[in-house]
């Protein structure tokens, strides 16, 4: 049995893809997945399978919710070292880190784009675009930021789920 971080994008989010955890628990225990354990409610699961195969992983986490819920989610599914390697990439010191943003990318994004995107400055906001994340710090806070989840996927293309450094840290954490 391998651990697994499993990371939906959208969920519970200002009402929408309403996603209750302990249903979501209860779903993926019946989907042959142990130990399912979930933080918060923005859609973060920690489990162990037999399964080595990532996407096969997501395959089941996808299939199961589109039939009990009734819509589609983009899950992104790492192992804990994979975690644990982007939460050690960020290129802020300590006190940026502390209060950044961590942008995983669900696939590399166009090498073109990236280069485009590295071009754009914004007062109070830092970023840097790696194969496989984001590392966003905005000083004035992520809800006054011009930058964001949803315009870096647009620009560049790609799906992307963000998690604060707190959470980054309690769900490497509990997958440990």
């Amino acid at each position: 049995m391998a651990k697994y971080v499993a990371l939906l994008r959208g969920v519970n989010v200002s009402g929408h893809k309403r996603i209750p955890m302990a249903e979501l628990r209860e779903l993926l225990v019946k989907s042959d997945l142990k130990d399912v354990q979930t933080y918060i409610q923005s859609g973060n699961v920690i489990f162990e399978s037999s399964i080595a195969d990532k996407e096969k992983l997501v395959s089941i986490i996808h299939n199961a919710i589109k039939s009990h819920f009734g819509f589609e989610v983009p899950i992104l599914v790492l192992r804990p070292k994979e975690l644990q390697q982007i939460f050690d990439d960020c290129p802020f010191e300590q006190e940026k880190k502390e209060n950044s943003y961590f942008m995983m990318l669900y696939s590399n994004a166009d090498n073109d784009l990236v280069e485009t995107i590295s071009q754009l400055s914004y007062p109070n906001e830092a970023f840097k675009i790696t194969d496989n994340a984001i590392y966003f710090y905005c000083s004035v806070g992520y809800g006054k930021a011009k930058l964001g989840n949803n315009f870096f996927e647009r620009k560049l293309k790609v799906i992307a789920t963000a998690r604060n450094f707190k959470t980054m840290l309690k769900l490497l954490s509990l997958s440990s």
